[in-house]
């Protein structure tokens, strides 16, 4: 799978995709401090889904209506260790896999909800 993943998430969490074998471009490394719309711009058009830990790209797509196709996944669990968070994800790609693709989901304690983008 094609990944961006936002400043916010944790470096282990973006070894652990590269190791997993899954394309993962950075935002800390390819375009730090970048605002959110570019940041979304930039999943859409390189079709990757946007990992990120950050509420406010829900905001933008839902009420703002903006449109984004290539898919956003939201870690939001109270446990915030990296492993946690990992297993968490690793769980929700293995159960989800491509159907993560033009969603948003939300990777939560003990549960996942998706829903669709357009």
């Amino acid at each position: 799978m094609r990944w961006l993943v936002d400043e916010c998430v944790h470096r282990v969490i973006v070894d652990n995709l590269r190791n997993a074998g899954h394309d993962v471009s950075s935002v800390t490394d390819d375009i730090p401090s970048s605002p959110d719309l570019a940041i979304l711009r930039r999943a859409d058009v390189e079709r990757r889904i946007l990992l990120t830990q950050d509420l406010d790209f829900g905001e933008m797509l839902f009420h703002a209506q903006l449109v984004h196709g290539s898919g956003v996944v939201l870690l939001r669990a109270r446990f915030l260790s990296a492993d946690f968070l990992w297993q968490r994800l690793q769980s929700a790609v293995e159960e989800l896999g491509e159907l993560l693709m033009e969603r948003y989901t939300v990777i939560e304690d003990g549960r996942i909800r998706t829903r669709p983008l357009q």
